[in-house]
């Protein structure tokens, strides 16, 4: 972990963060940063991004957060991952809309020419992360979630993430643990 980060998210945690903007940038934003620094594969991170893939089954809208394992650039570039805040400081009611977004990610990454795999994505309130992976029609949703004081944790699974939404991989990340799965209409 980068020793930056730490005083960062001190100083940040001691802020009022009654808003999900205050969140974002006290908590959320630092830790993407210092995940973009670690480790040889190029993470872009683009904040606020629409993600338009279907309008038809309502796959639209912006997205708090998305992350991309290419070098940053204007234009979103396939694979994703996304990373989706939670509303109302409530990690499970963001569960939906993240699912959401990973399927509008899958659609995206398989438009632009990638191989089928699988999509990682992340619900927060700043302080709690649920993660979570979308193999073909089934999300699996990690049931534990990682706390901001094991920051190095949630930076590690952030990276293996990122260095494994490819073809084949499967949920491991560095602290694996139980998942529910949850199948989504097609």
């Amino acid at each position: 972990m980068p020793p930056w980060l730490r005083e960062r998210l001190d100083r940040g945690t001691r802020q009022v963060l009654l808003t999900e903007k205050a969140r974002s940038e006290f908590i959320v934003v630092p830790v993407l940063l210092a995940c973009q620094g670690l480790g040889s594969e190029p993470i872009s991170i683009d904040s606020g991004q629409r993600l338009d893939v279907d309008p038809g089954r309502g796959l639209i809208g912006g997205c708090d957060f998305i992350l991309a394992a290419t070098a940053p650039v204007p234009a979103l570039r396939a694979p994703l991952m996304i990373l989706v805040e939670a509303k109302k400081n409530d990690v499970k009611s963001g569960i939906w809309q993240c699912i959401a977004r990973m399927v509008g990610a899958r659609i995206f990454n398989e438009r632009s020419g990638g191989a089928p795999g699988p999509v990682f994505g992340c619900v927060t309130d700043g302080g709690a992360r649920q993660f979570l992976r979308l193999v073909d029609q089934v999300a699996e949703i990690d049931v534990r979630r990682s706390y901001i004081d094991n920051v190095g944790g949630i930076l590690a699974v952030f990276r293996w993430m990122i260095g494994h939404g490819g073809v084949g991989s499967s949920f491991e990340p560095p602290q694996p643990g139980p998942a529910v799965e949850v199948p989504i209409p097609a």
